[in-house]
This record gives C-alpha cells, sequence and structure tokens, in this order.
C-alpha cells in the first residue's frame, strides 16, 4: 500500500473565484499513488489501462490536508487492479472524510510497449479476499461498458452541445516511459467535459461520476491532442457526456483515438447538495441513441448518485 499525503494548492482550482479542487486534478493524484503501488509491485514501467468506477462525494477545498491511499486488491497475469481512495481534513481540525474512490488497472510492461507477467496478489484477510472477489466480479461488467462505448457511433448529425478542444503535448506531460502521463490525460479529459457541462447549463458545473475511462494507446509528446466532449443525457439534477480523446503528428491529419470515457456532472448549491439543471431535448434519432446509450451505461455500472435514480 501506498499513501500520498499533501495540501491541496491554489492552483489546483480550475475556476477563478471558486476554492474547490477540480476532478482532473484528483484523477491525476490517484493515477500517481496507484502508479507508485504498480511499479513497486511488478519491479517495472507500468502504464495505465483503465479507471473506472470513480464516485467523487465533496469537493475538497484548496488549503485541505489530501491523503490518497492506493492499494492492490487484484493481479491478472500482466495487470494489477489498485483500488484508490482520496480522503481530505481541514488541517486545523484533522477529521477525514472520503472524497473520491475508484478502481486503476495498470499493465506492467518491459519499456518497449510489451506486456510482462507480475507475481500473483495472495489475499490473506477476510477484506483482501473480499476486495478480490469485488474485482473479479466487476470484470464483467467493465467488459460490458467498454463494448458499449466502442459500438456507439458519433456523427455530425448530432445536435447535442459539445467542445472541441486542440493542442500541443508538451514536454512537461512527460511521464517516465516518455509519453504523456495518464493522470495528465485524465486532467484534459475532465477539462474539456467540464466545458462541456458549463457551456449547456450556464452554471459552474463539478464532476460526481467517472467511469470506463480506457487507455487505448500512449499519446506522444510533441503530437496533436484533440479532446472532443458531447452532452449525451440529463437527467434533472446530472448531465452525462462523453470525451474522446485523439492524437497525431502534427505534420500529418491522421488522428488516433488514444482514450474514451463518459463523466457525469452536477451543480452543487451551498449545501453541497445537487441543484436543478436545464434539460436538454434529443433532437434527432442520433440524440436519441447517444441518450439511450448514456443510460444504459448507468444500468449497466449500477450506479447510483445519492439522491438520484437512473431515470
Amino acid at each position: 500500500m501506498e499513501t500520498l499525503r499533501f495540501l491541496a494548492a491554489p492552483t489546483d482550482v480550475l475556476f477563478d473565484g471558486e476554492n474547490i479542487v477540480n476532478g482532473g486534478k484528483i484523477l491525476e493524484w490517484i493515477d500517481k499513488a496507484a502508479y507508485a503501488v504498480a511499479a513497486g509491485w511488478s519491479g517495472s514501467y507500468c502504464v495505465t489501462a483503465y479507471v473506472g468506477h470513480v464516485s467523487f462525494r465533496h469537493g475538497i477545498p484548496s488549503g485541505h490536508l489530501v491523503e490518497v491511499e492506493a492499494r492492490i486488491i487484484y493481479t491478472g497475469r500482466t495487470s494489477m487492479h489498485i483500488q484508490c481512495t482520496v480522503r481530505n481534513a481541514d488541517p486545523k481540525r484533522l477529521s477525514w472524510t472520503e472524497a473520491t474512490s475508484c478502481l486503476v488497472i495498470f499493465v506492467a510492461t518491459d519499456g518497449k510497449g510489451k506486456s510482462v507477467p507480475v507475481v500473483e496478489f495472495d489475499p490473506i484477510t477476510a477484506s483482501e479476499r473480499a476486495h478480490a472477489r469485488a474485482a473479479i466480479g466487476r470484470a464483467d461488467i467493465r467488459r460490458e461498458i467498454e463494448n458499449q462505448m466502442a459500438q456507439q457511433v458519433y456523427t455530425a448529425a448530432g445536435t447535442a452541445p459539445r467542445m472541441v478542444t486542440r493542442f500541443l503535448a508538451q514536454p512537461t506531460d512527460v511521464n517516465w516511459g516518455g509519453k504523456v502521463h495518464g493522470g495528465t490525460a485524465m486532467e484534459w479529459i475532465d477539462q474539456a467535459a467540464w466545458l462541456c457541462a458549463t457551456q449547456w447549463s450556464g452554471m459552474t458545473p463539478t464532476v460526481v461520476y467517472s467511469g470506463g475511462v480506457r487507455f487505448y494507446r500512449p499519446i506522444h509528446i510533441g503530437h496533436v491532442v484533440e479532446l472532443e466532449a458531447r452532452l449525451l443525457r440529463t437527467n434533472r439534477k446530472t448531465m452525462d457526456i462523453a470525451v474522446h480523446v485523439r492524437s497525431g503528428d502534427p505534420r500529418t491529419p491522421e488522428r488516433q483515438l488514444t482514450t474514451h470515457c463518459a463523466i457525469t456532472y452536477g451543480v452543487r448549491g451551498d449545501d453541497d447538495r445537487l441543484v436543478d439543471i436545464p434539460q436538454w431535448e434529443p433532437q434527432n434519432d442520433e440524440d436519441r441513441a447517444l441518450a439511450d446509450h448514456a443510460y444504459r451505461l448507468r444500468k449497466i455500472r449500477g450506479h447510483r448518485v445519492p439522491g438520484l435514480s437512473t431515470g
């Protein structure tokens, strides 16, 4: 197990005038803690393969003490399933509360892109065995979510609000393997989805759930990165948004899909509870298909935002 502990800084806040750390920064912290566990367990360079079931229970204020705990709960032949929990506390009181939890899957590699076997994790305690069983049980759900996301078609025919951002991957984004850090990519995803949610709601949204963050291939430093965030569906208090990340050599027009995920946003009131948001109505067949896709994803993962239904 690895535990990172530090203060949330003012630079971790995305929106001017706010005091809450953005969800993408929290995902970056999680990725770093999980990487430390994966590299330590495997003794090799590891890459992020999947991040799922990310539940954001409440915001983390700038200036709070943050604790990111990561532990292995299951291993495959080359993969390590790592449970991550983020807690925060006012440093003057040290009353810790759980802010975020998720599952991260890393794959051990030889540093050249080829996966290598890892030592098997042998759960000993009742808690460890329960976590291992849960990891195995989630595998079928994860595959079903991945299949749903891979099969869904997105075209220009859709009329839903969307946001496209493009930029170059900078040397400061590099990880230990010479590619863009997985946590950095997740922060970009959160920013793109946040822009889309802000554009639609006209409010300041916050991420409440992220699921099915699938990494298909690495992003190279110096490549063009394109993020497309599209609103899929609204509930009374939440917005389901899909984000596709593509990248490629700036000297060619070709862009390859590198990452894909679904994120749910809401707007929190002064009491930290989600408030009603403007509703979006699908306008054509593609809009309705994507809204149905978002609904199916919710049903598959069995996710419930506290106090809300999947309807």
